[in-house]
């Protein structure tokens, strides 16, 4: 533990006053010193207690207020803790603030700096971090549900039971190793119990993998609409999220660029792209660019929404939309839709949710970003390269491998600089 993990540290950690409490949070070796010198008593531990908050320097009165003494280990950051619920008034929090800083050995904390002891002394581990960096910027429902699997342990128990068996397999094989010309131990029979246990563990490292990504539940399922120019694509954009968020006119090429716009529907998060029509020739160099980006596009989408010809469709699984069906003598295959009178546009948003299902975590599922999913897979290689392999040194090689690669997954074994943009990212107080 560094030497600035030693200082008390203290930070507003509701909401932004004024609001109804303000709750302020102290963390570190002087917090309850802290907490004693503004109420003039150290209150029992874990008990609510009501007191007048005096300022130590002239003992002027501050604010009555709820206090909380928590003593460590077993706290959030795993130090003393204290927290004071005062009334939400800028005035009353900004005094209360001033008299903690003005204390010996008590600074304000940095973002992210509550978690990051929890971190560091082991109330948390890196998985259960990043959930909760989720949980603070969930926007729908299925974001929320899945961040908070992550943040209350659920994939890090699967971890410490992988971790668990990867011990009992490395245990074996060292003993197959040491012990290989002992009458007690027979090589054939515990060389396939470590085959069979490393390839279960294999299996269901997999299914993790299989599993869809945090980036999809986080960001949205891109929707990408796409097609020649003047199909409606804009108008569509703009009835699916509900303002004018681009353009439209009868002007071909009126959309230069993609246009991105986020919307949730149903609880689920989208994010819909409006692109530049898609013709053999473009009209000039900022078109062309604009075709280009929108072939990109198509190439990242999730879900496609073709507006164009259905000989010409850019994937088999693309949506054939039959827009503008409001125009007379309109006569085109596909679900037809008109963003002007409403017509399909129920049909649609339900087709686009029954997809997005199928690409989102279930209800009692977690999600894994990157960085997680890349340490899974590496730790599968290793798992796979234990099967492939007979001999027995190498394999337990590749356990050892696989075990240093569940202490990076934890956090365990990190860079500094990983843990410093990870924790930025936390609000003052969190």
């Amino acid at each position: 533990m560094t030497d600035c993990q030693h200082e008390t540290i203290f930070a507003l950690s509701s909401g932004a006053p004024p609001a109804g409490i303000a709750v302020i949070r102290v963390s570190g070796p002087n917090a309850g010193s802290a907490l004693e010198a503004l109420a003039r008593r150290l209150p029992k531990p874990r008990i609510a207690s009501l007191a007048l908050l005096c300022d130590p320097r002239d003992g002027a009165a501050l604010d009555r207020a709820l206090l909380l003494w928590l003593p460590g280990p077993n706290t959030v950051t795993g130090e003393d803790m204290a927290e004071l619920h005062c009334h939400g008034g800028r005035a009353i929090v900004a005094a209360v603030e001033e008299a903690l800083c003005a204390m010996p050995h008590l600074r304000r904390a940095q973002a992210g700096e509550f978690t990051r002891r929890a971190f560091a002394n082991g109330r948390m581990d890196l998985n259960a971090v990043e959930g909760l960096s989720d949980l603070l910027a969930a926007e729908t429902q299925g974001q929320r549900r899945a961040a908070l699997l992550m943040a209350e342990g659920h994939f890090s128990r699967r971890i410490d039971g992988w971790r668990h068996t990867l011990l009992d397999l490395s245990a074996m094989a060292e003993a197959a190793l040491d012990f290989s010309d002992e009458d007690d131990v027979p090589d054939a029979a515990i060389e396939a119990r470590i085959g069979d246990g490393i390839a279960t563990l294999a299996q269901d490292v997999a299914s993790i993998l299989a599993a869809p990504s945090a980036e999809r539940l986080r960001d949205g399922v891109r929707v990408v609409l796409a097609g020649p120019p003047n199909a409606g694509k804009s108008t569509l954009l703009n009835a699916l999220v509900g303002r004018e968020a681009a353009i439209v006119s009868d002007i071909a090429g009126t959309t230069r660029d993609r246009i991105e716009v986020p919307a949730a529907i149903g609880g689920t998060a989208f994010l819909f792209t409006d692109t530049a029509g898609l013709r053999g020739e473009a009209g000039d160099a900022i078109e062309a660019i604009g075709i280009d980006r929108a072939r990109a596009a198509l190439d990242a989408a999730d879900i496609i929404l073709w507006l164009g010809d259905p000989a010409e469709l850019p994937r088999d699984d693309a949506m054939l939309i039959a827009a503008q069906s409001d125009r007379a003598g309109f006569d085109r295959p596909g679900l037809r839709l008109s963003a002007k009178t409403g017509e399909g546009m129920e049909q649609l948003v339900t087709a686009l949710r029954d997809r997005a299902v199928t690409m989102l975590p279930g209800e009692g599922d977690y999600a894994l970003h990157a960085r997680q999913r890349q340490q899974v897979g590496q730790l599968q290689a290793h798992l796979e390269a234990a099967m492939r392999d007979s001999d027995l040194l190498v394999i337990a090689e590749e356990l050892r491998m696989a075990r240093r690669t569940i202490d990076a997954l934890t956090g365990q074994a990190g860079t500094e600089d990983m843990l410093d943009r990870l924790f930025s990212g936390f609000c003052i107080g969190k």
